[in-house]
């Protein structure tokens, strides 16, 4: 009796060490909390193994139609730094926010790291229902976007997790530089395809989050939806739109984005010819790619490759 008795405290006091030890690692770093891909991605190539770093949407989700739970708001409210986007999909943020303890919790909202342009309503756009009207100004909220967009947005989130740990400035300033370096090689690449391209025209079957993407590089687009919409059905008077922009102007793609079923743009595509493609906006990844560690980087990587097949 009294081997099991000593086996059992033993078994006891090895799991209170562990869990110990857990709060000692966690305590010694940054806990970041964030609310979409952009953000994590840019805090984990800041920040790396000084940081637990965690991201509240699931792999695999749509952004728009997430819903906190009460641990996702706990977490926040217990992290050093809190990173959201803002804009619509982040609209219940601003019921948390007075509660959160700012001496503790550092904000960053990114869309106040660049300068936003309105939503806007191009020509063939399906019209948003009375539903959805709002009288506010409704600001573009796919910031990321931009690969220069990511320089400033990164350089600032590196600021700021310096301000808490300055023991760390150095990994933190190298770790930034690093990323940053790679962004403008894709920015450079981006800029040589278009410079060179046949056409500066994009088609979108599907919602359109890539407002900022398009204004840096100077290209046009045509497409179903706002970047914000929640429809998923378009018009026939939409689709007639595509089919026939398409055929005048011989596009040779036809882009949806990630976690989309294509729908609209196969239609399209069984109508033209065109070639259907993916193009993704990096607003979240699949589980599979989320565990193999997938960076902004290698998606604006695969965007390069569709985008020279879209333009020539």
């Amino acid at each position: 009796m009294k081997k099991i008795l000593t086996v059992v405290l033993i078994i006891i006091g090895i799991v209170l060490l562990t869990g110990c030890n857990n709060d000692e690692i966690v305590a010694n770093k940054l806990i970041i909390r964030t609310t979409s891909f952009p953000g994590y991605d840019f805090a984990r190539a800041i920040a790396k193994d000084k940081a637990n770093i965690k991201m509240l949407l699931k792999p695999g989700s749509e952004m728009h139609d997430f819903e906190p739970t009460p641990q996702d708001i706990k977490d926040i409210k217990n992290s050093d730094i809190f990173i959201y986007v803002g804009g619509e999909s982040d609209e219940w943020i601003d019921d948390i926010l007075d509660d959160v303890d700012t001496s503790k919790t550092k904000i960053i909202k990114l869309m106040d790291l660049v300068n936003i342009v309105e939503e806007e309503q191009v020509e063939g756009m399906e019209e948003e229902s009375k539903e959805e009207e709002s009288e506010e100004t409704e600001y573009d909220e796919h910031i990321w976007t931009s690969p220069m967009n990511a320089v400033t947005i990164i350089n600032k989130i590196k600021d700021e997790i310096i301000e808490l740990d300055k023991d760390n400035k150095e990994v933190y300033e190298e770790n930034a530089n690093n990323y940053v370096d790679k962004l403008l090689v894709i920015d450079s690449q981006i800029r040589e395809i278009v410079a060179n391209s046949k056409r500066k025209e994009l088609i979108f079957g599907d919602r359109f989050p890539l407002r900022y993407f398009v204004d840096e590089y100077y290209l046009s687009y045509y497409a179903a939806f706002p970047g914000c919409s929640e429809q998923t059905e378009a018009s026939a008077k939409t689709l007639t739109f595509l089919i026939n922009k398409v055929k005048e102007d011989h596009i040779p793609v036809v882009f949806h984005i990630e976690l989309s079923s294509g729908k609209i743009a196969n239609a399209i595509s069984s109508e033209t010819g065109a070639k259907v493609l993916e193009f993704k906006s990096a607003h979240n990844i699949l589980q599979k790619d989320f565990e193999s560690g997938i960076t902004y980087i290698d998606i604006m990587n695969d965007n390069i490759k569709v985008l020279k097949e879209a333009l020539n």
